[in-house]
């Protein structure tokens, strides 16, 4: 078995060292308002492949929604990095990044609309296969790309990113088809243990094949290399944690090869 693991491992690195990636700004629309992404793939590679729509924080459609999006085009997929504010909004304080967030994910219709606007783009585009699509996000794309499974949208897998984990509309046994894996801080304030403790508890009602990684240490934002800044800066409890960033990271490529084969 180790083996095996470690001709994969250098498949894949051998694989991603030869990747092309490229990128280019989209425009897109929902209900009349532009939303403004970046696409993401591997210029050389050829045929239709999986792809997969990455849901930004809640600073907005940013160079980090980007670098993700990048990241994933050098593994082979075709990636959306999605504007879910319009107009590619982004926020340069707490204040405004909560009204925007709030804005959205207040008004349930808007936010399915706009992610199923980001769908369309991807499975219209030739270098897709339309049945192999996957979602992640960050922060508040987390809480995005996981009440999208709860709703039943077409996807092979969601993944959360220190996102939040409470609904007022609790997945339905039968309706979730995506498999999700949710990657969170024990030391994360804006996510305690008790809503994590509620969300497995909802997953498990649900009958929802789905994983939670819980790294102790991590605060929010652990992900983000810019945590730190942005935490001293703003006083604000998120720090950036390179080991479980490296580990979630790794357990994603995992997770999406699986779901999306």
């Amino acid at each position: 078995m180790k083996r095996l693991l470690l001709s994969l491992a250098l498949l894949l690195v051998s694989a991603t060292s030869l990747a092309a990636v490229e990128g280019e700004e989209v425009s897109y629309s929902a209900n009349g308002t532009t939303l403004k992404g970046w696409l993401a793939y591997d210029g050389l590679a050829m045929g239709k492949r999986p792809a997969v729509l990455v849901v930004h924080e809640w600073w907005g459609h940013n160079a980090y929604a980007r670098k993700r999006a990048n990241m994933l085009a050098k593994l082979g997929y075709v990636a959306l990095a999605v504007d879910m504010y319009g107009d590619g909004k982004q926020a340069n304080h707490p204040g405004d990044a909560g009204k925007f967030a709030a804005e959205v994910s207040k008004n349930k219709p808007l936010t399915k609309v706009r992610f199923e606007a980001a769908m369309k783009l991807l499975r219209d585009d030739a270098r897709v296969d339309g049945t192999k699509l996957a979602a992640i996000g960050y922060c508040f794309g987390g809480g995005v790309v996981l009440n999208m499974a709860r709703e039943g949208e077409d996807l092979r897998g969601v993944a959360s990113f220190h996102g939040g984990l409470t609904t007022d509309m609790p997945a339905q046994k039968g309706q979730v088809k995506a498999q999700v894996r949710v990657f969170t801080g024990a030391d994360d304030k804006m996510i305690p243990a008790a809503q994590v403790s509620a969300f497995k508890q909802e997953m498990e009602k649900a009958g929802v094949n789905y994983q939670v990684v819980v790294y102790p240490g991590a605060m929010h934002a652990f992900t983000n290399p810019d945590a730190d800044e942005l935490g001293k800066k703003f006083n604000m409890p998120v720090a950036y944690n390179a080991a479980a960033d490296k580990d979630s990271w790794a357990q994603l490529q995992v997770f999406l090869a699986d779901v999306l084969k």
